[in-house]
């Protein structure tokens, strides 16, 4: 009973978090904050002046591996890479955000943020892929996520740079080169 206590009330303070920042037109990544998995809040401030790859990653299924991948690129370039996962909700049913956490920390050794369910798409979608997904809001391009592990890269200036679908691995030379740039 306590755990499912606690697992609505942190998937209450995402879709908070989430619908609360709707009527706010953000200029930047920088003025978003997003609940994080773990408890507390990932305030995407404190990462000026480092890139950051914005990942939305499954809860569980068969694309489950490309957190090792995530985490590879995450552990190689960590000095100049903040790497945030995203768990997100748009792409069939899937189990909690506690299972979710479990099964990325388990299996894949993730070491990297991760929020809280959000949508990624669709009518509830979180203000932070607004922004992503929104050529007049990140002044880059418009996108839509189609599925798990689409890679947004932020510069250290805190602009939208590159965008890769789910199908680029997170190890693809086009990647790396737009991290190492």
């Amino acid at each position: 009973m306590l755990f499912m206590r606690l697992a609505f009330t942190v998937l209450l303070s995402g879709i908070f978090f989430c619908a609360q920042a709707q009527n706010v037109a953000p200029a930047s990544i920088y003025d978003f904050k997003v609940p994080a998995l773990k408890g507390g809040t990932i305030d995407l401030s404190q990462y000026k002046g480092k890139k950051i790859l914005i990942v939305n990653t499954p809860s569980e299924n068969d694309r489950s591996r490309g957190y090792a991948e995530i985490e590879a690129l995450y552990r190689q370039y960590k000095d100049k890479l903040v790497v945030i996962g995203f768990l997100d909700d748009d792409f069939g049913p899937r189990p909690g955000s506690k299972k979710s956490a479990t099964l990325a920390n388990k299996q894949y050794n993730v070491s990297f943020p991760l929020t809280t369910k959000i949508f990624v798409k669709g009518p509830q979608i979180c203000p932070v892929y607004q922004w992503l997904s929104s050529k007049q809001a990140n002044h880059f391009k418009d996108t839509e996520v189609s599925w798990d592990f689409n890679k947004f890269l932020i510069n250290e200036q805190g602009q939208l740079v590159a965008y890769f679908d789910q199908e680029t691995p997170a190890n693809d030379p086009e990647v790396i080169a737009a991290i190492t740039k």
